[in-house]
């Protein structure tokens, strides 16, 4: 049975999934890269932006290639598609990127604004749902059929999907470093109470790998 999974989601120990003051040139925020130190070295980080077959093959890798396995579709908050804020003035930005995104998979972004759906490389498809999060949930459940969807992020989609009881696994990568200000991923939610408790932990070098299923 397809899951819907969050997965590959750093956080900082005092508990922020990315930092203020997110731009073009920091779209994770001050601090943000900082949470994502275990990924940036693996061989699934380099296989997503070139093909010369460098990066390491260590536990952080298998995670890293865990978080994008096996998902027929994936759901992105407006945020994480790009800078953009309000009516789209054009169809000139395409996302972070390049011409071949890292989804291979219909990918359904959440926003306030219509935008004809875009085609890229490497078989991602974006689609812009202005229905909410139960409609792009419902679109992206169709489109995955037996594989799961994965709620990318940015923080806010993913507390919107958790706290809406939606979710089925979470993987966290808890990062040994604080940001002391941002966005709060879990601030609020009553996890145990959705049913969440940990399955998996995994300690490494640049992270420590938490997996919570809902029982």
């Amino acid at each position: 049975m397809s899951k819907v999974r969050v997965a590959g989601f750093g956080v900082s120990i005092d508990g922020f999934s990315a930092g203020l003051e997110q731009s073009l040139n920091d779209p994770i925020g001050k601090g943000g890269f900082e949470i994502f130190q275990w990924f940036f070295h693996t061989r699934t980080f380099k296989a997503m932006h070139s093909d010369d077959g460098g990066g390491s093959t260590d536990v952080d890798d298998s995670f890293a290639h865990r978080g994008m396995d096996n998902f027929g579709a994936f759901i992105l908050g407006r945020n994480m598609f790009g800078p953009v804020r309000g009516p789209w003035p054009d169809d000139s930005w395409k996302g972070w990127w390049g011409s071949n995104p890292p989804y291979h998979a219909p990918t359904f972004v959440l926003t306030h604004y219509e935008r004809p759906p875009l085609v890229m490389e490497g078989g991602t498809t974006f689609f812009f749902v202005t229905g909410g999060i139960e409609e792009a949930l419902q679109r992206a459940k169709a489109a995955a059929k037996d594989k799961d969807v994965k709620i990318g992020g940015g923080v806010s989609t993913v507390r919107e999907y958790v706290r809406a009881g939606h979710v089925d696994s979470i993987h966290l990568a808890v990062s040994p470093v604080f940001l002391g200000k941002g966005e709060p991923l879990f601030h609020g939610i009553d996890l145990p109470a959705l049913g969440f408790s940990v399955t998996e932990k995994v300690v490494t070098e640049k992270a420590t790998h938490i997996v919570l299923d809902k029982q």
